[in-house]
């Protein structure tokens, strides 16, 4: 199958960025380097193209209804305006996606999924909302298609905007709100939320005008230390700020409560919703295992897919063959900011509390890790 291209492909392509497959489509993994955009990012902004993100929308009496009885958040209590995340479950109280919820409107919805499980969630939803859609109550549309994503993030953001020329409605967003107006004369739905534990915008615009967007934003940024970002940096980004990632945190074996996401989930809401049975009997169960973050003590980088092992006591350094695997690293890298390096993984409930010492399997040695508060990293308020 042909990989998908961006609106802003060939803007990607006139600054030598570096383009990889992910999910389905062509993306630029990095421009000037990935360690050079993530501080970029922590100081200054960075701008990355998320045109792959999926978007439905849903508008009519049975919106609210319809998409409260899939996700775990508690709809009712959304204003209009406002943004939660939240994440959509199946049956067996497992992960489908997780998701952004956007309130545009009392009967107007905005469901924004991960780009690999677009045709997933926009079946999920369709199913859901046949009923109401045959009946006049509701109009679903999968609109990933019309719909260029650019995210602005970093502690200038809000700088960048104001020198693009970014309506004062724009400008006056706070965390996780949204709104509907212009950036450089381009019409946007701007919202305040990020995937980078940074301060930021994302500035949904059809297709056609999501070149000017992106050339308005780069031009007013580059001055104020604004770089384009690609996905590497994203990664590095969200992992500093323990931000799951689908595939690697979650997915359709693990469930939300086990990932760390129990904030997430509104067991108490007024509206029964797909998975809660399932959620309330692994909640009465206790949790076998938990998702951690750790910091790497030895020498090694934790990758994806590595064994996370139990570190022995008694002197114990370094082995040539470790004990059997009890978890599994879900995410790791260096971490740029902090200069350490760092992963996230599932262990047993209990090795999870802060300051067990674990090893991680690397090259058939077991790498001592230490399990630590989340997240890594966290932006002072301004």
């Amino acid at each position: 199958m042909s990989l998908r291209r961006t609106p802003l492909h060939d803007e990607h392509r006139a600054l030598s960025a570096r383009i990889v497959p992910f999910a389905g489509w062509e993306m630029p993994v990095q421009y000037a380097g990935l360690v050079v955009e993530h501080h970029a990012v922590r100081k200054a902004a960075g701008l990355f193209d998320v045109s792959h993100m999926g978007e439905l929308l849903l508008e009519g009496p049975a919106a609210e209804a319809v998409i409260d009885g899939l996700v775990s958040a508690d709809l009712t209590k959304l204003p209009e305006g406002k943004a939660v995340y939240c994440v959509a479950c199946n049956d067996a109280g497992t992960i489908l996606d997780d998701l952004i919820v956007y309130r545009r409107g009392a009967q107007k919805f905005l469901i924004v999924c991960n780009a690999s499980n677009r045709d997933k969630i926009a079946a999920h939803v369709g199913a859901a909302a046949a009923a109401a859609v045959a009946s006049g109550e509701l109009a679903f549309e999968d609109a990933s298609d019309r719909y260029a994503l650019i995210a602005l993030q970093g502690p200038r953001a809000i700088d960048v905007m104001r020198a693009a020329g970014a309506d004062p409605a724009i400008l006056a967003l706070g965390s996780f709100f949204i709104a509907e107006a212009t950036v450089a004369g381009v019409p946007v739905i701007a919202a305040r939320t990020g995937y980078t534990a940074e301060d930021g915008f994302e500035l949904f615009t059809e297709n056609e005008h999501a070149v000017a967007l992106w050339r308005a934003l780069l031009e007013a940024g580059t001055p104020l230390g604004l770089q384009p970002a690609g996905l590497g940096a994203r990664d590095t980004l969200r992992l500093e700020g323990r931000l799951s990632l689908y595939g690697n945190e979650i997915d359709e074996t693990t469930h939300p409560l086990e990932a760390g996401l129990a904030w997430v989930v509104k067991l108490d809401k007024p509206r029964d919703f797909v998975g809660k049975a399932a959620l309330e009997a692994f909640r009465a169960a206790g949790l076998a295992r938990k998702m951690v973050g750790f910091e790497v003590v030895g020498r090694g980088i934790a990758r994806h897919g590595y064994p996370i092992v139990a570190w022995p006591t008694e002197g114990f350094e370094t082995s040539d063959v470790p004990g059997p695997a009890v978890g599994v690293v879900t995410s790791g890298s260096p971490a740029p900011t902090l200069d350490k390096n760092i992963g996230l993984g599932y262990v047993p409930a209990a090795l999870a509390a802060v300051g067990t010492r674990i090893g991680i399997e690397i090259r058939g040695k077991a790498v001592e890790a230490v399990v630590v508060k989340t997240p890594f990293y966290k932006r002072t308020a301004s």
